[in-house]
């Protein structure tokens, strides 16, 4: 018969729910990450409590300023705002765990008055000769040998030098839990031993101050990836004494989220997969809106019929208690759709701005680009806004403009048809007198000179103008993409293609 959760558990709802994103400053943001926040901004902001955001850095030999600096990016880029925490302050300061030390030590002084944790001396060596000794797993670990030593065998200990590590007295009944996702767990009694706080020394580990640092900044709901979940045994225990030692009133509910899968295979996805890394999403062109549109549905959906929806309509469904327990796989093609169709609910001025980094990044135009440049721009975008998926493919379909001289992608010179230069010569003639260069007074013209007169199918006759103005196979709009270069600049590109083909 399995236990029930503990009655001091939170029931905290609407705008007292208080969630937290607590990342360690290692490597790059990834999108399980995100996912993470993602999950836990949408709780907060839907039931109108707060998301807390602070930084677990104590571990000095791995954590480092340049990855904190790009978690900030990740969030900024990802517009999903925080209420406390690092940058913004709060009630509960300092935010990251390398300045709060002193906290940690009132916690721990508060747990041993409690009678809660004890004086540990026992060495990984001293454990695996008493395992073997008593016919006992090696893989049991720590026996709970030094719950009950005597005031001068500890005093023989500290005459040897030894230092303590302080060790919780986890309890003996089993420990359950209401999963906000996943439902009713238990930790059979015995399933794991009393369990190290602080390292002899005084460093304390993570078990103990992730559980306390929710504990003071009155966390209420603890949402985080399914990998975590073996660690809640320990927190409800450890949250068992922080309560009776008078730290906090209450055990917050936690909530584990699926796993996310790599594209093939049921491994996790890695963060050395190349769709793991946020920045690298970022550089192919994915808007956020997008990006947190397909990573929400890793384990949530907004309805069975829709994938496509705002991040406002997200906040106000949204339920944690919605999300599947079952694994997510990320699928790289399905994001990009799902981005393309963002990028298409953009206004027209706003995808225009947008596309101006990845204009700059390919060197077309200046970061700040020439009012020559923006005018372009402005023109140019809604031919490709109804085209792409990744604003990462807008320099390839726009950066004909910006040039002087055509580059041809050998695949579109391979794909000229045989007679390409009686099309071009054809199209030079026609264009020659066309007095207003409209779409439509061009389109009129070459319709005339190439389907009309030449027999031409348009498939055909348009592909060598387009390599001509583009050098590329796929391009805007043709006819649009005249106009926006004008007269000139379009005859002089038609004849350089004729030039070029001998």
């Amino acid at each position: 018969m399995s236990a029930t959760p503990d009655p001091r558990t939170t029931t905290a709802s609407g705008a007292d729910v208080r969630v937290r994103f607590c990342p360690s400053p290692t490597g790059l943001p990834h999108v399980g990450l995100i996912r993470t926040v993602l999950f836990n901004w949408a709780y907060a902001r839907h039931n109108g409590g707060k998301l807390v955001f602070r930084i677990e850095d104590t571990d000095a030999a791995r954590d480092s300023e340049e990855s904190y600096q790009q978690l900030l990016d990740a969030l900024r880029w990802m517009n999903i705002d925080w209420d406390e925490g690092v940058e913004v302050g709060g009630p509960h300061a300092p935010y990251r765990q390398s300045q709060r030390h002193e906290l940690y030590r009132e916690v721990l002084d508060k747990l041993v008055a409690a009678g809660a944790v004890y004086e540990s001396y026992s060495t990984a060596e001293e454990i695996d000769a008493r395992n073997e000794a008593n016919g006992r797993a090696k893989q049991l670990g720590y026996d709970n040998y030094d719950r009950d030593l005597t005031d001068e065998q500890k005093a023989a200990f500290r005459a040897e030098g030894r230092q303590p590590a302080w060790r919780l007295r986890v309890p003996d009944h089993d420990l359950s839990y209401d999963d906000l996702i996943r439902g009713e767990v238990t930790f059979p009694a015995g399933s794991f031993p009393d369990f190290v706080l602080v390292r002899a020394g005084g460093v304390p580990l993570y078990p103990f101050v992730n559980p306390v640092d929710d504990a003071l900044m009155g966390i209420t709901h603890v949402i985080r990836g399914e990998d975590l979940m073996p660690s809640t045994a320990r927190q409800l225990a450890l949250y068992s004494a922080l309560v009776d030692a008078g730290v906090t009133t209450f055990i917050p509910r936690f909530g584990h989220m699926p796993l996310v899968l790599g594209e093939t295979g049921n491994k996790k996805l890695s963060k050395r997969d190349p769709q793991a890394d946020l920045f690298l999403q970022r550089e192919k062109g994915f808007i956020h809106e997008g990006l947190l549109n397909y990573l929400s549905l890793l384990g949530w959906s907004l309805a069975s019929d829709r994938d496509v929806f705002s991040l406002d309509e997200m906040i106000a469904a949204f339920d944690i208690a919605d999300v599947n327990p079952n694994p997510a796989r990320f699928d790289q093609k399905k994001a990009e759709a799902i981005n393309g169709d963002h990028i298409r609910m953009l206004d027209a001025d706003d995808f225009a701005a947008r596309i101006v980094p990845y204009l700059a990044g390919a060197g077309y135009v200046a970061e700040q680009p020439s009012d020559e440049h923006r005018a372009i721009i402005a023109a140019a975008a809604p031919l490709v806004q109804e085209r792409v998926q990744l604003l990462g493919e807008v320099p390839g379909m726009l950066g004909f403009l910006f040039v002087s001289d055509v580059d041809y992608a050998a695949d579109a010179l391979k794909g000229l048809p045989a007679n390409a230069a009686e099309v071009l010569t054809a199209s030079v003639r026609a264009l020659e007198g066309v007095d207003e260069f409209t779409a439509a007074g061009v389109q009129e013209a070459l319709s005339t000179a190439l389907v009309d007169e030449l027999g031409l199918k348009p498939r055909v006759a348009y592909g060598p103008p387009r390599v001509a103005l583009t050098g590329r196979r796929v391009s805007p709009p043709l006819f649009e993409s005249m106009e926006l270069l004008g007269k000139d600049e379009t005859l002089k590109r038609l004849n350089a293609l004729v030039a070029h083909l001998g």
